[in-house]
């Protein structure tokens, strides 16, 4: 369902919102270079810290930990206190964290440095959602957010290739003090740039007010159930992009270096996927539907790779590129999705809240499949990760009835708006 043409009545708010696009992009994608940047260099932590692969995978653990536990607190606070006091502290926070890293020489207090790292860093996931949503409009968020998410795999594609460089140059501790370079100018920019939106409209405003009496998102079953839905797709992207150079290189015989460049295409290919499905779901006025179709994509894709996993045919390579491309496309709109459902001034927790139900997701989903595989065959790990977002198809439907009485009830507060707008 469009948005009518009414005028001044329809939210405008200039070319500024561009900038403040380009500093939410920023400030996500600096911690998510750690976040995705950090297993690029974990032969050189292994080696500095004398540490067993489980113990690098706990360093890994850690800083996502600290993201989860501080993700929502970081939403209210955004949202009580607005976007630019909270990316700018903890950016600064993270690059407190990163230069405690480049100075620690025991592995107890680089868990510390890391655990820290991602309890700061969590305050850009909501702060800078939120900070594109109250600056963009209905019919134009789709498309923003598109590019703000589209920053997450970009930002680690470029820590993936620069890290290593630096551990090559200055060790560990150079790789971090590059990682704490990028996160303190973006805190800087967040300090100078980010400004509070312009006034809503009218008609908008009373809107925001009406949904004062809404449950807020975290006892809001709407909230619960995107994000419920967001965690299952989620589950398939975890697997193929955890798992995809393995397949390659143990079923198809693949150089390990071929299967990472086959794995960074499709990072990039997930990044603009992220734009297109933004900028299709607001020429159509509706998240959900789209949202939908993803995951029915999702599934239909990893079903035909199931069939065709454990055969070596070369039919399943394409397939397994292009089912990972897939899988990375739906980000943006359920980020927008859980801004909408709880309103722009509850959009910080909103989105915070549905990154948190996903990160649990990311958590389990890589070893539980790497488990499964191991005992089964690749067969039966992709088969049953195809269930996931076969399920999220069926979860997500009723949130298409909310979206589509959201949207009527916003029609005809426009229509209003205009008639009493009219001189007539």
């Amino acid at each position: 369902m469009s948005t009518p043409a009414v005028g001044p009545l329809v939210f405008a708010p200039g070319r500024y919102r561009w900038v403040v696009l380009g500093v939410g992009a920023l400030g996500a994608g600096a911690f998510n270079s750690l976040r995705m940047g950090l297993p690029a260099v974990s032969p050189e932590l292994r080696a500095a810290y004398g540490l067993s692969l489980s113990q690098v995978g706990l360093a890994f653990t850690a800083l996502g930990v600290g993201v989860l536990v501080t993700l929502v607190p970081w939403g209210m606070l955004s949202d009580r206190i607005g976007e630019r006091r909270v990316m700018a502290v903890g950016l600064c926070g993270v690059t407190g964290a990163l230069l405690l890293a480049a100075s620690v020489r025991t592995y107890p207090m680089l868990l510390l440095a890391f655990v820290l790292a991602g309890m700061f860093g969590a305050s850009a996931t909501g702060a800078s959602g939120r900070a594109v949503m109250g600056w963009f409009p209905r019919r134009e968020r789709g498309f923003a957010l598109g590019i703000r998410q589209m920053a997450l795999p970009l930002g680690g594609a470029v820590a993936a290739l620069g890290l290593p460089a630096l551990a090559a140059l200055g060790g560990l501790q150079l790789a971090f003090l590059g990682l704490s370079a990028v996160t303190a100018a973006a805190a800087i920019a967040a300090a100078i740039w980010l400004r509070p939106p312009p006034p809503l409209p009218d008609w908008a405003a009373a809107a925001a007010a009406a949904m004062a009496d809404e449950p807020p998102p975290t006892r809001d079953p709407r909230a619960w159930r995107l994000g419920a839905g967001s965690a299952l797709l989620v589950i398939a992207q975890a697997v193929l992009i955890g798992f995809l150079v393995l397949w390659l290189v143990d079923v198809h015989d693949w150089s390990p270096g071929l299967a990472a460049g086959a794995l960074a295409a499709t990072q990039v290919g997930g990044a603009v996927a992220r734009i297109v499905a933004g900028r299709r779901s607001d020429r159509a006025g509706a998240r959900l539907p789209m949202l939908r179709a993803i995951a029915r994509r999702n599934a239909l894709l990893l079903a035909g790779l199931a069939v065709l996993a454990s055969t070596g045919s070369w039919v399943s390579i394409p397939l397994g590129l292009a089912a990972t491309v897939s899988t990375m496309s739906w980000n943006g709109l359920a980020f927008t999705a859980a801004g909408e459902i709880s309103g722009r001034h509850r959009a910080g927790v909103a989105m915070s809240l549905q990154n948190t139900i996903v990160a649990m997701g990311t958590v389990v989903a890589p070893a539980a499949f790497g488990a499964l595989v191991a005992a089964t065959s690749w067969q039966l790990g992709f088969a049953l990760a195809a269930a996931a977002p076969a399920t999220a198809f069926v979860v997500l439907a009723p949130l298409v009835v909310d979206e589509t009485a959201r949207n009527e009830r916003r029609e005809l507060r426009l229509a209003g708006a205009a008639a009493a707008a009219s001189p007539n």
